[in-house]
């Protein structure tokens, strides 16, 4: 399954970032390991993000997201795609990706 972490920045040691929609960089996991790393463009800039980066990652095949916080609009397009969430924060996104269930 791959997986998305919200990273404030492009490396394994980076921290998960506390925002999903308007996180730097997200992390593509595929069976735990690093396959991609994707600087999230609608990370600046006006509304619509959250939808946006949900959008962004059901087209790269993502089935679950992880940050620390999801805005409202993010929660209902992620529904929407059948992608699923989890909440970590105050960990590396290596450590993430060991949690993530």
């Amino acid at each position: 399954m791959k997986i998305a972490i919200a990273s404030s920045g492009k490396s394994e040691d980076s921290e998960v970032s506390s925002v999903a929609g308007r996180a730097p960089y997200f992390l593509i996991y595929e069976n735990k390991k690093l396959v991609k790393a994707i600087k999230n463009v609608f990370a600046i800039g006006g509304g619509g993000a959250g939808f946006a980066v949900a959008k962004m990652l059901a087209d790269e095949g993502v089935k679950k997201i992880v940050a620390g916080h999801f805005g409202e609009k993010m929660l209902g397009s992620l529904e929407e795609r059948g992608i699923k969430k989890e909440e970590l924060y105050d960990l590396s996104v290596e450590e993430a990706v060991k949690r993530a269930q």
